[in-house]
């Protein structure tokens, strides 16, 4: 309206110029001024404030409500980077421990004891080394049962398998020894032993006592090709066991087998009682010293111990695999995580240039 009415008054002054002749054109001409006030209209000014204030309050709530909202997503992105990092090691360390633990179970193999019940064992072989004394008699009882001895001191019936071996020893001082190698007995069932009697003259000794040996099957002497060298290793294998003279020693033996990861080994276990023995010979006899002897089996029962490898490959490959697998997941999970907050690093990025511009 100011408009309208500033341009008729205008419309109305060029008129009245008009008629006047126009020769105060000079005089007459509207003002640089005026043409400004009339371009420059204050109802236009006033709707762009507005219209400026109006963006502000509504642009301002929201940067602050964006950087919570980045904040939590960022917070909550290292936070499952962490417990994925933590699982992990986790998962690490479960495959060293696992690994660790197989390595350790098949170096240390774990003992198992069997026992198996037989019928009947094969006759092991009872070397004697009597030295100076003399064999006066070898018999088979059974039952345990063993007869009044008569004439004790003089020889008696021999109804043993004996073979007599001579041979070096197999350590340092080599000296030789000579070998009285009965074969044992054989049936458990029936109680089945050997009683077999010494006899020694002790004037020139200290002690009285005759060692012996035991060894696993006594066909293996028979079969043997060089008896000598068969004897010498079974001293090195076998133990060195003694009976003292004027005592019967009672032995019960078992048998023990054991199966290692390369190569088998056979152990004789025993246990033997004392009793002594009563002297009735007259004393001119009595200066030649008595040793007897029993050997039988204990029970019908071989112990069997065998190296059993606890380490079992296909459950360590199983919990391999499945840590393995979380690794990967884990993996797949972080390069994701880190692909995605770099997306959102640039988003925020390129939201905040925009800003900036508009701004500017």
């Amino acid at each position: 309206m100011l408009r309208k009415g500033r341009s008729l008054s205008y419309q109305e002054f060029n008129d009245e110029d008009d008629e006047g002749g126009g020769d105060e054109d000079e005089g007459n001409a509207p003002s640089p001024v005026f043409f400004d006030d009339a371009t420059e209209d204050p109802e236009h000014e006033k709707p762009d404030s507005s219209i400026s204030q109006t963006q502000d309050d509504v642009r301002g709530p929201n940067p602050p409500m964006r950087f919570s909202k980045t904040c939590l997503k960022n917070f909550f992105t290292v936070v499952l980077i962490f417990i994925y990092l933590l699982l992990t090691a986790v998962a690490a360390f479960l495959a060293y421990q696992t690994i660790s633990d197989f390595l350790e179970k098949l170096n240390n193999p774990v003992m198992s004891v069997i026992y198996k019940e037989v019928d009947s064992f094969s006759s092991p072989g009872i070397a004697l080394y009597p030295g100076k004394a003399q064999l006066l008699s070898c018999k088979h009882h059974y039952h345990d049962y063993i007869p009044p001895l008569v004439d004790p001191g003089k020889p008696q019936e021999v109804d043993c398998n004996i073979k007599e071996v001579t041979y070096f020893g197999p350590f340092a001082n080599e000296t030789e020894k000579k070998a009285l190698v009965v074969r044992g007995p054989s049936d458990v069932r029936n109680k089945e032993l050997i009683f077999m009697q010494f006899s020694r003259n002790e004037t020139e000794e200290d002690f009285s006592a005759i060692n012996y040996m035991l060894f696993a099957k006594f066909s293996d002497l028979t079969d043997s090709a060089n008896k000598s060298e068969f004897m010498r290793d079974c001293e090195r294998k076998y133990s060195m066991w003694t009976f003292s003279g004027g005592f019967r020693t009672w032995v019960k033996m078992s048998l023990l087998t054991t199966s290692g990861v390369k190569n088998e080994a056979v152990e004789f276990r025993q246990e033997s009682s004392v009793v002594k023995f009563n002297d009735k010979r007259p004393e001119g006899a009595q200066t030649d010293q008595l040793y007897f002897a029993v050997f039988e089996w204990r029970d019908p029962f071989m112990q069997e111990i065998r190296l059993i490898v606890t380490a079992n490959a296909w459950s360590s490959i199983a919990i391999l695999c499945g840590v393995f697998m979380a690794l990967f997941k884990a993996a797949n999970f972080a390069k994701l995580t880190i692909k995605w907050t770099i997306k959102m690093r640039k988003r925020h990025l390129r939201n905040k240039a925009r800003e900036l511009n508009h701004v500017t």
